[in-house]
């Protein structure tokens, strides 16, 4: 039963943050939008479809008056009659790729199209960043690929990753927002960042940009990156740096709002309400959770072994929630896995014997964990026996970041297929 009681309680937080009705409920009062000559509608993420549906359902009666189109991964589709929805991706490969920029300068257009009394609808979700790029004019899209890479491989935090990013964007840091010629343009923000930071949310299309050019050159040059970086990065960058390039966008017109509408923190609210229903003492321990996948599995661990032997902070029958995004640090003969998976399996090597009486699930509220066709796993008492039937440890999957396997082996993958939304993590630890 517990297991099931997990499940249910991931499955709260998931059908909270379902982009559709966030959407129809945050335009409910927009006049403005109602009654304008033209609703131009733009934007990218994993959960577009849905915020598709729920703009047109909240327009249903003057659809006519609706128009535009948003970047989303290939394959992703939704009964819409207005708004195009953009194959920018393959899905599982979290790259740029031509088909998103093409996307991206179809945007720029529509809205540079607006009348004085048009307004816009930005849809923003989880994976915009990716799905939404369009280099300046000089660099290539290779030469922006191979930039991010070299940041990613050397470990730089996604702040300075953006960073850099915005800088070589023509919609990134503002500028999509900076491009409309409207009335007003409301960004609707599906949040899939820590802490919801406007200008870091799909790189902040829409949001002013604190960085400078100054700065991007000196994430490059503090993971001493200068001399691998395309010849036309540096250039661009440095020719902004000495002032020959606009700057990023550093306020934004009064006509522009951006809205969070669904967050790691709704998600979270939602699982407390159906654990407490399920008659549980919860332990919330927020959705501001960072760090490696494996040191937060081991303080987690600890937190259930203190609720199993003396009460504390709470007693059994106990459910600790925990959000954000934690990350892997691959080795050089990395196995298959994501980083819910990992801490699942983290946690069942760390607790051994004391799993007895617990269940640890951990999963992304998009439905993808890595380059994996899970969401993440479950764990209890039974992946104790199936470890011992098989002869296996899952400590050792840990350490070759294979968690994938592990539990393609023990079973508890979760197969959720795309949730249509994208609010991080949600972790759901269950000690009876």
């Amino acid at each position: 039963m517990s297991r099931e009681h997990a499940l249910a309680i991931w499955n709260a937080a998931v059908d909270v943050v379902r982009p559709a009705p966030l959407v129809r409920a945050a335009l409910e009062a927009e006049r403005a939008i109602h009654t304008a000559p033209r609703v131009l509608v733009v934007g990218a993420g994993k959960a577009g479809p849905g915020m598709a549906q729920g703009l047109e359902e909240a327009l249903a009666d003057r659809l006519d008056r609706v128009e535009g189109l948003l970047n989303v991964p290939a394959g992703m589709t939704a009964p819409l009659k207005r708004i195009r929805l953009h194959a920018a991706r393959p899905q599982g490969v979290n790259e740029p790729t031509a088909e998103g920029v093409a996307g991206a300068e179809d945007m720029l257009r529509l809205l540079q199209s607006a009348g004085p009394d048009d307004v816009a609808v930005c849809l923003i979700s989880g994976g915009g960043s990716a799905l939404l790029p369009a280099p300046v004019e000089g660099v290539s899209l290779a030469d922006k690929l191979a930039v991010t890479k070299l940041l990613h491989r050397c470990g730089a935090t996604i702040d300075e990753m953006n960073c850099v990013r915005k800088h070589l964007s023509r919609v990134k840091g503002g500028r999509l927002a900076e491009a409309f010629r409207g009335k007003r343009l409301v960004s609707l923000i599906v949040s899939d960042v820590v802490g919801d930071p406007l200008d870091v949310i799909a790189s902040g299309p829409t949001a002013p940009d604190p960085t400078t050019f100054a700065d991007a050159l000196q994430v490059l040059r503090k993971y001493e990156l200068s001399r691998s970086t395309p010849s036309a990065v540096l250039r661009y960058l440095e020719a902004g740096s000495n002032g020959r390039h606009p700057e990023t966008l550093k306020t934004i017109p009064a006509s522009v709002e951006n809205r969070v509408i669904g967050s790691n923190r709704v998600a979270l609210d939602a699982a407390k309400r159906k654990a407490e229903e399920l008659g549980y003492r919860v332990l919330d321990l927020g959705s501001f959770v960072e760090g490696e996948t494996r040191h937060v599995a081991t303080a987690v661990a600890g937190v259930v072994r203190s609720i199993k032997r003396g009460g504390v902070p709470l007693r059994a029958p106990a459910c600790v929630l925990l959000g954000g995004e934690t990350t892997v640090t691959l080795g050089a003969n990395a196995g298959k896995g994501g980083r819910n998976l990992e801490f699942v399996a983290a946690v069942v090597a760390k607790l051994g014997a004391e799993l007895e009486g617990v269940t640890v699930l951990s999963g992304g509220t998009d439905g993808e964990d890595g380059p994996t066709d899970a969401a993440g796993a479950v764990a209890d008492a039974a992946t104790l026996a199936a470890l011992a039937e098989q002869k296996i440890t899952a400590d050792d999957f840990v350490q070759r970041h294979d968690a994938y396997y592990l539990f393609d082996r023990v079973g508890g993958l979760i197969r959720s297929g795309l949730t249509g939304t994208n609010v991080m993590d949600v972790r759901v630890i269950v000690v009876q």
